[in-house]
């Protein structure tokens, strides 16, 4: 004899109305349970005054400290309001002005040439330069270069090792700096550009330099006062 078993699943649901409902008391809440502790106090043993003043002081309490949240939190508000407002006037004002930006690319438009350069924390001994296209191959390897502390720039005027002009494209500078027991050295790499654009954007200003796009945090300093 053979018979026919079926099979059924369900689907386990949670049936807790109160399960994704903050547990946080408001003001409200504790001055709700109060008035229904004194509907439904004894009449015959009434709620002790000292316990009541006790809860009166303690909704009061609550109630000054969630208004004095509010209160902050509309101040820190319209602080940043007024600090975003600001920060986006004075960013308008740097349009057309050279500055000296964190980057280690730069984007040949046409341009005659462009400044980069690489801060060093102590004198080197060997630096070498190196410019890669947006396909990673090698295009210009710059040997001898400035090797004090501080701030080095130079001058490139987007050719290659053979002195040909390179076509338009983005390229990468690497900087290696050894001391003089060849140990290599950190290097902060930067350029010089013209701001073209601001851009205001949900996570925060950033300017638009010599085609590519940098945050505000970006910008190191000012060069010039620009046009």
């Amino acid at each position: 004899m053979s018979g026919t078993v079926n099979n059924t699943t369900g689907t386990s649901t949670n049936t807790n109305p109160t399960a994704n409902k903050s547990t946080a008391v408001t003001k409200n809440d504790f001055l709700k349970l109060l008035i229904a502790q004194m509907k439904n106090q004894d009449p015959l043993n009434p709620m002790d005054g000292t316990q009541y003043v006790s809860e009166l002081a303690q909704f009061s309490s609550l109630e000054e400290m969630q208004n004095m949240n509010d209160n902050l939190n509309t101040s820190i508000n319209a602080n940043y309001t007024l600090t975003q407002s600001i920060n986006n006037t004075l960013a308008a004002n740097l349009i057309g002005k050279e500055v000296k930006v964190t980057a280690s690319d730069v984007t040949y438009s046409g341009q005659n040439s462009t400044t980069i350069g690489y801060t060093l924390p102590n004198t080197a001994s060997d630096v070498t330069i190196t410019i890669t296209n947006s396909a990673g191959a090698v295009v210009r390897t710059m040997n001898r270069m400035p090797e004090m502390s501080g701030d080095n720039q130079l001058s490139w005027n987007f050719t290659d090792d053979n002195g040909s002009k390179l076509p338009k494209d983005t390229y990468t500078f690497t900087v290696n700096a050894t001391d003089a027991n060849g140990t290599s050295m950190t290097t902060n790499l930067f350029k010089l550009g013209t701001i073209q654009g601001v851009n205001y954007t949900d996570s925060g200003t950033t300017f638009t330099i010599d085609g590519s796009t940098y945050n505000l945090s970006d910008v190191l300093g000012i060069i010039n006062g620009g046009n």
